[in-house]
């Protein structure tokens, strides 16, 4: 098994910094995630979410239907302040 191929494309992070993030106690998906960055990228967990759940509940011996799921925050863009101040004024 190729411990280097992605898991998260968004955030380039392997199978390898995974299974590390457990191995330094992560035990949740949300400690995946503050330890690696995995499922913080633009598609925030949808692509990679399954793919870590798999590697945490294989290393910690939990199921996965058991693992509570992520945190998740919509992306935040910036935006010209010009766009705030247009439209009507009542």
């Amino acid at each position: 098994m190729n411990k280097e191929i992605i898991i998260c494309r968004c955030e380039e992070v392997s199978r390898r910094e995974i299974e590390e993030a457990v191995a330094d106690g992560a035990v949740t998906l949300n400690g995946v995630k503050r330890r690696t960055r995995a499922g913080m990228g633009l598609c925030q967990g949808r692509t990679c979410r399954k793919q870590v759940a798999g590697i945490l509940a294989g290393a910690t011996g939990q199921k996965v239907e058991d693992l509570l799921p992520p945190t998740s925050r919509p992306p935040v863009r910036t935006i010209p302040i010009g766009i705030l101040l247009e439209g009507d004024d009542e």
